[in-house]
């Protein structure tokens, strides 16, 4: 298996719009305010936009796409000529699946965790005589940290991508007696 440029760039590109949507989930996380119900004594949580579940759901998804065109184009670090030897490219690729699979799993746990904790919203603060219960809220930087490690995912799956193909086939495969062939004369012309 050669390095593929259109792999590359569908790897690229799927990181960085995961990552592009960890920072929006981070910068939109809900925020809440007391607010006194207008029926009777107690008060309510009033929470803002839901945006950043969305985000982080999207940005979790992308990762999870991205992670899977990497290994279904590698077969997971099961198949190739090239990962049968003890090369250096062979431990290279060994230490980028490792840890492409350890920055992805700790990305996705922050986005999903990140989603789904902003999506917890508290109702009535005041039904069980707890006047000082504040309102649930997602803690700053979880999805920071989600779009941190998409980062190093990406790092990870593209150094991985490289070093397997480069351990299966040597690197770039080179294409040769390919293209146009107007420089040489085809010898049945040459006999007239």
């Amino acid at each position: 298996m050669a390095m593929s440029v259109p792999i590359l760039a569908i790897i690229f590109a799927l990181h960085l719009i995961a990552f592009v949507f960890a920072v929006g989930a981070e910068r939109r996380r809900s925020f809440a305010k007391v607010v006194p119900d207008q029926y009777d004594e107690r008060t309510y949580c009033l929470y803002s936009t839901d945006a950043s579940t969305v985000y982080g759901l999207s940005a979790f998804g992308l990762l999870l796409l991205s992670q899977v065109v990497v290994n279904g184009v590698t077969r997971c670090l099961c198949f190739g000529k090239g990962l049968v030897s003890a090369t250096s490219s062979t431990t290279c690729a060994i230490f980028f699946f490792v840890f492409s699979w350890l920055s992805f799993l700790g990305a996705e746990a922050c986005l999903l965790a990140g989603s789904a904790k902003n999506a917890y919203h508290t109702k009535y603060r005041g039904i069980f005589g707890g006047e000082n219960i504040s309102c649930a809220t997602l803690r700053k930087g979880v999805f920071a940290a989600g779009a941190a490690l998409t980062l190093l995912s990406l790092v990870g799956s593209v150094f991985y991508y490289w070093a397997h193909s480069r351990a299966d086939t040597g690197g770039w495969q080179k294409h040769q007696n390919e293209g146009v062939g107007m420089t040489e004369q085809p010898p049945e012309f040459g006999k007239v």
